[in-house]
């Protein structure tokens, strides 16, 4: 974090200064933000975040014997650390994120990019700060960052030198973009698509489209939307960015599109095409597995020539990501039987675009195993898009489908009343008893596909997988 007093932070969170140790109101601090303790180190500053499971202000101890020179807390802690109490330590730390931005905007030339959508934000991300980052210091998020204290926590590592933010902003419910994307107003909002993800949570797909549209109402006048061009609700956005005078530049596989693909080709060694980003084009060969990533690096790309990075420099980075993220897409185990761990997270729109991806890269001779698990979030409409996950594997011609736990049983079901049900079809309750049978019935030529959403835990069963077989 840039170096700021207490009294200052103290002013920017509405709390109350308590200090120890010979601190005073115009001690500076610059330290690390963070909710974990094992994540302080000197000089940091630890959010003390009341939890679900358990409450920061117990490890504030902790925090301070790692390091730490400020709590945030909301209530008065015994230990030897100055403190600020405030009424809500997460309010708290947006206030601050906000307050940081704004003061490191106004001093230089720092660019602020947003991206949100059902699917593919982290790869995005990703694919953006590696094109980004040698161009300048870019912050961008840890892992999947994006939300009302991850968004923040990656604000807050911006400094003074730092010339890119990128910022993934996730949702569950309306109105959670509008908060995190309006706490630095970006000056590029990309949206990638709108799909079933949360679905459950905001009410339907309409409901969806707005809450997703919060972010393109959350650039700043005279910024720029970059939206997808090959989806009919992201296309509809285009009205309201016009509304904020922000301008749209699109992505896509259609000519429309200023930033667009051709030619996409899909094999186990990646995934190949032709960009073309307004007069120039180029070949792009992405290590990352399965043509829907083509679009996730159009919106990089989009964004950043934006931004004034040549197309040919864009492509040269982009060839050098091996993986998306770790358990997304993520290539293990052998060339004789190799795992692809997508467990991170799941959505019936991911889940179809992996398993064609696995459908697409078997080739003579190699069998196709998928081992799938539950989505989540879906409330009303779980059980038809889980049929509809069945449905797909078997039309695809998946020749193992395995299916882990009961959430995700349907998926079974329909795969079985489909056609499945001479052993193409497996059930097993639990990650343990699935990896006993896929140890045994693996063979040399498979190609394995493990996909859920994260609270299903399919990602762990996916590395067991990896090890076993590398």
């Amino acid at each position: 974090m840039i170096a700021m007093t207490l009294a200052e932070i103290a002013q920017v969170t509405g709390g109350t200064l308590s200090t120890a140790r010979g601190d005073g109101p115009g001690t500076v601090v610059d330290g690390t933000v963070d909710t974990d303790s094992r994540n302080i180190s000197e000089g940091g500053i630890f959010v003390a975040k009341p939890g679900a499971e358990t409450d920061g202000h117990l490890f504030v101890a902790t925090a301070v014997a790692a390091g730490a020179a400020l709590a945030l807390v909301q209530r008065p802690v015994d230990a030897d650390v100055s403190q600020i109490i405030v009424p809500d330590v997460v309010a708290a730390l947006a206030d601050l994120a906000r307050e940081v931005v704004a003061r490191v905007r106004s001093r230089g030339d720092l660019r602020i990019v947003g991206i949100t959508g059902s699917n593919g934000k982290t790869t995005t991300k990703n694919l953006l700060a590696r094109i980004l980052a040698d161009e300048g210091e870019t912050i961008a998020p840890v892992a999947s960052f994006n939300n009302e204290v991850g968004a923040p926590l990656t604000m807050l590592r911006v400094t003074s030198s730092t010339r890119f933010l990128v910022s993934e902003f996730g949702a569950s419910a309306p109105g959670e973009i509008a908060r995190l994307a309006g706490l630095v107003n970006p000056d590029i909002g990309v949206v990638l698509m709108v799909g079933m993800a949360h679905a459950g949570g905001f009410g339907g797909i309409e409901a969806t489209v707005r809450a997703k549209e919060e972010l393109v109402r959350a650039v700043r006048p005279g910024g720029l939307a970059v939206l997808n061009a090959d989806d009919s609700r992201v296309a509809t956005m285009a009205d309201a960015a016009a509304e904020r005078g922000v301008a749209v530049r699109w992505f896509g596989l259609g000519d429309a599109a200023e930033v667009r693909a051709s030619d996409v080709d899909v094999s186990a060694d990646g995934t190949a095409c032709r960009v073309t980003a307004d007069e120039a084009s180029a070949a792009l060969r992405l290590k990352v597995l399965g043509a829907h990533h083509v679009m996730n690096a159009l919106a990089a790309i989009a964004a950043a020539t934006a931004l004034g990075v040549s197309l040919e420099h864009c492509i040269a980075r982009l060839e050098t990501v091996e993986i998306a993220e770790r358990w997304r897409m993520q290539p293990m185990g052998s060339a004789s039987v190799r795992i692809i761990n997508d467990a991170y997270n799941a959505s019936p729109d991911s889940m179809a675009a992996a398993l064609r991806t696995l459908a697409q890269i078997v080739g003579p001779g190699e069998r196709s195993v998928a081992v799938l698990g539950a989505m989540s979030e879906l409330g009303e409409y779980a059980e038809d898009e889980h049929d509809r996950i069945g449905l797909l594997a078997v039309r695809l011609g998946i020749q193992r489908i395995v299916v882990v736990g009961t959430g995700a049983r349907r998926m079974f079901l329909e795969a079985v009343a489909q056609g499945s049900w001479d052993g193409e079809a497996v059930f097993f309750p639990d990650a343990d008893a699935a990896f006993e049978y896929l140890r045994g019935e693996l063979r040399d030529g498979d190609r394995v596909l493990v996909k859920s959403s994260n609270s299903a835990g399919l990602r762990h069963l996916g590395d067991r997988l990896g090890d076993w077989f590398s």
